[in-house]
């Protein structure tokens, strides 16, 4: 049984180093998520300890999916812009799954938990890129995502070659007035 969890800035660094597996799992297997591989353990314990300040201020809410071990097997964020025209949005990001728990509907189940706190929080537009023809396209289709188009050459895989990247959007909640969103309402 897996479990989903929000976490809170200090929940975030006291699970640094299995986030940190996470996400070198994530860039070894070849997932386009920021890193080229092989990705430093430094680096990525660095990567996650740096996103507590974006939490602390509302910035940012990462949840984690736990197995049966209490493992990290996945994570997945929103980013929330710090403009008060752009409140009523937020970027879908870093939605990782280790390759142990692929194939099981976590990526799924990641995605939908985002989505409905994104709503619950008042967001009504959603938006990320991945990389084009990957997994996690299929994965934001087949979820009712709009594509919006492909930038070629936008990022380098984990090996280090220029792969288009997609562009999506979903709407989510109700329609909601900018002025509604809060940063209470994100947990900032």
């Amino acid at each position: 049984m897996t479990a989903v969890s929000r976490l809170t800035p200090g929940q975030l660094l006291s699970s640094v180093e299995e986030l940190a597996d996470l996400l070198t799992d994530t860039v070894d297997g070849g997932a386009s998520i920021g890193f080229l591989a092989p990705l430093d353990r430094t680096l990525a314990v660095a990567w996650w300890t740096e996103r507590a300040a974006a939490m602390s201020g509302g910035l940012l809410a990462v949840w984690v999916a736990r197995d049966a071990a209490d493992r990290v097997i996945g994570t997945v964020a929103l980013a929330f812009p710090d403009k008060p025209n752009s409140r009523h949005r937020a970027e879908l990001v870093k939605l990782m799954v280790h390759r142990d728990g692929r194939g099981q509907g976590l990526g799924r189940t990641l995605l939908t938990t985002a989505e409905q706190a994104a709503a619950a929080a008042g967001v009504t537009l959603l938006h990320l890129d991945t990389e084009t023809d990957s997994p996690a396209e299929s994965l934001y289709r087949s979820a009712g995502w709009t594509l919006i188009g492909a930038i070629p050459d936008y990022a380098a895989t984990p090996s280090g070659v220029l792969h288009p990247t997609t562009i999506f959007f979903k709407r989510v909640g109700p329609a909601a007035s900018a002025g509604a969103f809060t940063a209470a309402a994100r947990g900032g």
